[in-house]
């Protein structure tokens, strides 16, 4: 599962050296691995958004967060990030045009993508085996226990 309060910091802290970057007057160009760093962090940030409508069903269970503690999380982190991403379309737009920050967006919405298909799958079909594994743990737990109380009461008989 992703924190989200992970990613929004990962996030800020490559926003931070991206606005400094702009600052300096540094091309997008130079700062591609920090551009990177952040849309990988705001793409990890939209799937814990959807991993918590989701939860794996022993998070429901055991979970050390309330749920509305999660939600408030996720949605703090949304707006900072929603803010963030005006702030630098503000930036590039200003300094390289509107053309630069839509090929922007292009290439956010590849890597979301490519995210999409490899980490986030892995991710969850790990989830699903973990899950389907203790699953049939405590049905095994579950039926030991039975067929070792029928037998200490058929020998107390």
């Amino acid at each position: 599962m992703i924190d989200p309060v992970s990613a929004m910091a990962t996030a800020s802290t490559a926003f931070g050296v991206l606005k400094k970057g702009f600052q300096m007057g540094r091309d997008i160009e130079s700062m591609a691995s920090d551009l990177g760093r952040w849309m990988g962090a705001l793409s990890d940030l939209e799937q814990a958004e959807k991993e918590a409508k989701n939860p794996p069903i022993f998070k429901k269970l055991f979970a050390g967060k309330s749920v509305e503690q999660e939600a408030i999380e996720t949605f703090a982190a949304k707006k900072k990030a929603e803010e963030q991403r005006r702030e630098l379309q503000n930036w590039i737009g200003m300094t390289m045009g509107k053309s630069k920050w839509d090929e922007l967006v292009r290439m956010e919405g590849e890597i979301r993508k490519k995210r999409k298909e490899t980490v986030y799958a892995q991710r969850e079909r790990r989830r699903k085996f973990i899950e389907i594994l203790s699953i049939i743990l405590v049905v095994i737990t579950g039926l030991g226990i039975i067929v070792g109380l029928i037998m200490w009461l058929k020998s107390m008989q």
